[in-house]
């Protein structure tokens, strides 16, 4: 009789696997429907525990610092995330800067936080308090956090700008960059794989 542990569920279809040891780059996938069943991850609970607190730090600066600054004619201005956010709700159309905030600010904050929590207790060796439901946020949490998106638009408009303006692109604008990355690399992906971790 194998272990619960060694079964692998679809979640597309429902088909049950054993599941299978991976090399790095690989992934498994379900032979009846074609959708990805686990990859590889080589990270440790260590690991992703030193990468989450760096894009902790890397948060507070694509939000304390500005991501670009726009300078024509002796006059500069320059813009934060949360600028851009302040300024949406000014306007006629709010409800954009509450999507632009939770995608962009509280999505990615409330990832790191829930991976920190979690990952801190994975390295004393057992499962935090409310395991379950912090797994839940961390996959219903995903598709909210749209840095990269943000990331694309704020490097389209850098590009459109430079022809008309002065603009140099901010700090906040390279730990953005970098915080997408490693969100991507962390979170972005199957953390399905922290279950038999912890």
């Amino acid at each position: 009789m194998s272990k619960g542990n060694d079964l692998i569920i679809c979640e597309y279809c429902d088909a049950v696997y054993h599941r299978a040891p991976l090399r790095r780059h690989q992934s498994a996938v379900c032979t009846r429907c074609g959708g990805v069943l686990y990859r590889h991850n080589g990270l440790t609970p260590q690991q992703r525990l030193a990468l989450s607190i760096t894009g902790g730090v890397l948060l507070v600066f694509a939000n304390a610092y500005p991501v670009m600054t726009i300078s024509m004619s002796g006059l500069s201005n320059s813009a934060t995330l949360w600028d851009a956010v302040m300024v949406l709700s000014s306007g006629s159309i709010t409800f954009m800067a509450l999507v632009l905030a939770l995608s962009i600010i509280f999505a990615p904050v409330l990832q790191i936080a829930v991976l920190c929590w979690v990952l801190s207790f994975a390295m004393a060796g057992r499962r935090s308090p409310a395991f379950g439901a912090c797994m839940q946020a961390l996959e219903r949490l995903r598709p909210w956090s749209m840095l990269e998106v943000c990331l694309l638009g704020a490097m389209v408009a850098v590009i459109k700008l430079a022809g008309l303006l002065d603009v140099i692109p901010g700090i906040g604008l390279i730990a953005l960059a970098a915080l997408s990355v490693l969100l991507i690399y962390i979170a972005g992906r199957d953390i399905r794989d922290l279950w038999e971790q912890v």
